[in-house]
């Protein structure tokens, strides 16, 4: 059986001296009206050979329509429901969520419809402080955010 992973990027910046991240919402149908714990890292699932890190970048680019550039810090992994296990690095920067472009995928909804529709991969984008984060996030990726405080206070 083929381990499943994900990588992705932790951003973050300082607004006012008070550490803030960029989570992203899913699209589609399924997370439509679903809020605290359905937000994540922008992330996407890495093939058995691929490198973690360019997994991590290019799923930034492809959820929000932005290459990431600065010292990334790489974190510790953390396993989801099921076994995923995610991968992420953090990187201070900024990122204007206003202007953010995701891409899209294809199901046929409503179910049984036969009408192939097109979604946004993420649906919305925004900066949360490490509080909210930690509600909004899925509940294993709330890891990330206790990792980066330990990292800011050093």
């Amino acid at each position: 059986m083929t381990k499943k992973m994900s990588a992705g990027i932790l951003l973050f910046r300082c607004n006012d001296e008070k550490p803030e991240v960029l989570l992203v919402h899913p699209g589609g149908p399924f997370w439509k009206n679903k809020d605290s714990g359905s937000w994540s890292l922008p992330k996407g699932e890495a093939g058995e050979s691929e490198d973690l890190l360019m997994v991590a970048k290019r799923e930034f680019f492809e959820e929000l329509g932005s290459e990431i550039e600065g010292k990334l810090i790489e974190l510790t992994p953390v396993v989801q429901k099921a076994g995923k296990v995610i991968y992420a690095w953090a990187v201070k920067g900024n990122f204007d969520e206003a202007n953010f472009v995701s891409n899209t995928f294809t199901i046929y909804w409503p179910p049984k419809s036969n009408k192939l529709v097109a979604f946004p991969e993420v649906d919305k984008a925004e900066w949360f402080n490490l509080v909210e984060a930690k509600t909004k996030l899925n509940t294993a990726q709330t890891a990330f955010i206790h990792q980066l405080e330990d990292l800011l206070k050093n």
